[in-house]
């Protein structure tokens, strides 16, 4: 017995011995829990804290993206509807015709360069650029038949070629193509003004301020402004896109159109000021050149007037600029240098032709000043029938009276002048026509109230005919005095 309970005794000291060890184990279990939790907790708030200072700590910024080339800006210039940089322009014709011999068949590039061609004929004046455009326009149309690129290309190039009727065409057509395509109208909105068509060109211009609200834009709006009599609006907006424009070139185009409508107000000095500024800018605008040397003449400053006047007329064939020069020697009394002039404008007459460009109105021009006026007449007729626009009704109505068709010569000369008819434009020369027409009519009163505005518009116009506006203006003298009917 003693036996059996010493046995159950060590047995139960041996059970209750080992107890304890499995709590002992439990506990340790816990306590690697535990010690296991501290340790994560640990590398977690480690790993917060450092993760802060990581980010408390000046990081590298990424790469700025590389800077557009040459041909990248020239192209986002192109189709922002703004004059490109000369360079750039270069550059990007010459990427496009390296992609078109291994690509020949991609129709953007073919449309682009189309574009491209045209932009250097408009800063040049070189006509030569434009059958080189057309090629590679109608190019991207054969290989990609109703793409608007090359349909606002074409447009584009009608305009410069001052072919209005088919700039119409061309541009209605891309507009089909491509409604949202805002360059398209402004395009357009010149073609209208060329056709005469300005409530076409009213009701497109509002359509393209809805779409877009760029320096071209604003651009395009000033000069629809001008051509409604809204000198002040046209002057305005002109400034505010000179001043948002970014690069040189295009700063430059913008002050020199500002400058051409401070001229037309007879602000020499304004003019003249923008003029100068837009050379700053880009010394290549020969367009702006030609300005300045307007506003020199103007202001009595005869001998860099006319240093201007051969700058430009060296570096840009434009048959207007030739014009004024030569009426600048005319009005000094130098007539071999002023035909020296008239024959080259012959020459520059010629070669736009060749480019398709269209010259007849300055033609017309200077037969019925200087040369044959039968033969501005039929010169003019046939340009009011294809682009019946104001600048051609003054030409034609001009020509008609240098060649004795006086009744039929008012008629246009009113229809340049008259709101009713679309010409709002306030224009010196167009103020004097008229009144000379008027004058040759016995028209007294209405011949002096045109002379008279004539000369209050600008009164430095031209070197030749502000003179003789004056003289006429002292011969017809005060109207005569209406006595007051008696009560």
């Amino acid at each position: 017995m003693k036996t059996g309970v010493k046995t159950a005794v060590g047995a139960g000291t041996r059970t209750g011995a080992s107890l304890p060890q499995g709590g002992d184990r439990r506990t340790g279990r816990r306590r690697a829990r535990l010690v296991a939790g501290v340790l994560l907790g640990l590398l977690v708030g480690g790993l917060a804290v450092g993760g802060l200072l990581w980010l408390q700590r000046p990081q590298p910024r990424p790469a700025p993206p590389p800077e557009p080339g040459p041909a990248e800006l020239a192209l986002a210039a192109v189709h922002a509807g703004v004059p490109p940089e000369p360079r750039d322009l270069a550059v990007l014709i010459e990427e496009r015709e390296r992609r078109l011999r291994e690509h020949p068949r991609d129709a953007r590039s073919w449309a682009v360069l189309g574009m491209a061609y045209v932009e250097r004929g408009r800063r040049t004046a070189d006509a030569a650029n434009y059958p080189t455009a057309e090629r590679a326009l109608r190019t991207s149309l054969k290989v990609w038949p109703g793409n608007a690129g090359a349909l606002e290309g074409m447009t584009a190039l009608a305009n410069a070629r001052r072919d209005f009727r088919a700039a119409r065409t061309w541009g209605e057509a891309a507009l089909k193509a491509d409604r949202k395509r805002w360059t398209t109208h402004s395009l357009l909105i010149e073609a209208y003004t060329g056709l005469g068509d300005y409530k076409a060109a009213r009701s497109t211009l509002d359509r393209l301020q809805k779409m877009h609200s760029g320096t071209a834009v604003m651009v395009r709006s000033a000069a629809v402004y001008w051509d409604r009599g809204w000198r002040e609006d046209a002057l305005a907006t002109l400034s505010d896109a000179a001043a948002t424009a970014e690069a040189p070139a295009e700063r430059a185009a913008w002050l020199e159109r500002a400058g051409q409508l401070a001229w037309e107000r007879g602000e020499r000095e304004v003019a003249l000021r923008h003029f100068e500024e837009a050379l700053r800018a880009d010394p290549g605008q020969r367009a702006a050149q030609a300005g300045q040397a307007r506003a020199l003449a103007a202001l009595g400053r005869t001998s860099e007037a006319l240093r201007a006047y051969r700058g430009a007329v060296a570096e840009r064939p434009s048959p207007q600029y030739a014009l004024e020069l030569g009426e600048l020697y005319e009005s000094l009394g130098l007539e071999q240098a002023a035909r020296a002039q008239y024959d080259l404008l012959h020459t520059q007459v010629r070669s736009a032709a060749a480019g398709g460009v269209d010259e007849e109105l300055v033609l017309g021009r200077y037969e019925a000043d200087h040369g044959d006026p039968e033969e501005a007449v039929r010169l003019l007729r046939a340009e009011w029938r294809k682009q019946p626009g104001i600048a051609v009704a003054d030409a034609l109505g001009w020509a008609l009276h240098r060649a004795g068709e006086h009744e039929e010569a008012l008629e246009y000369a009113v229809r340049a002048t008259d709101k009713e008819h679309g010409g709002g434009v306030r224009s010196a020369l167009y103020a004097y026509h008229r009144g000379m027409i008027e004058n040759t009519l016995g028209l007294q009163g209405p011949a002096r109230r045109h002379l008279r505005e004539a000369l209050r518009i600008n009164p430095y116009f031209s070197p030749l005919f502000a003179p003789l506006a004056r003289e006429k203006l002292n011969a017809l003298g005060e109207p005569p005095e209406v006595p007051v009917p008696a009560a």
